[in-house]
């Protein structure tokens, strides 16, 4: 009795690493991409076909350009759940860039309007 739990419990444990494998966009079969949160039967045809025509993604910016669907947000999202590129997961933007928080706007907007300005 004990020995059949215990295999169950091995066994569900293996599936669980499975399910959270990491899953590369230059090796993986359709199967494999559409197991990826995010990545549905159209998208993963999409591309292994730009694989075939075009070779391996050299990087996500290369995925990013040449598979229609994929922009920087989604890409992000693939990457979290467990979409990697030549192994690597999406690298996080530099801090500093992009547009300022929603706070961040607001004080400024607050501060021109009291006539200060910020230092």
């Amino acid at each position: 009795m004990y020995k059949k739990l215990f295999l169950g419990m091995a066994a569900f444990i293996a599936t669980m690493g499975f399910a959270f494998a990491d899953v590369d966009v230059n090796k993986a079969d359709q199967a494999a991409l559409d197991g990826v949160k995010g990545i549905g039967p159209k998208m993963s045809k999409s591309i292994i076909d730009e694989r075939k025509k075009g070779g391996d993604f050299k990087d996500w910016n290369d995925l990013e350009t040449r598979v229609k669907g994929i922009g920087e947000k989604s890409a992000a999202k693939l990457s979290a759940n467990g979409l990697t590129v030549n192994g690597q997961p999406m690298a996080k933007a530099p801090a500093g860039e992009g547009k300022p928080a929603k706070a961040d706007a607001k004080e400024t907007k607050k501060d021109s309007k009291k006539g200060e300005s910020k230092k």
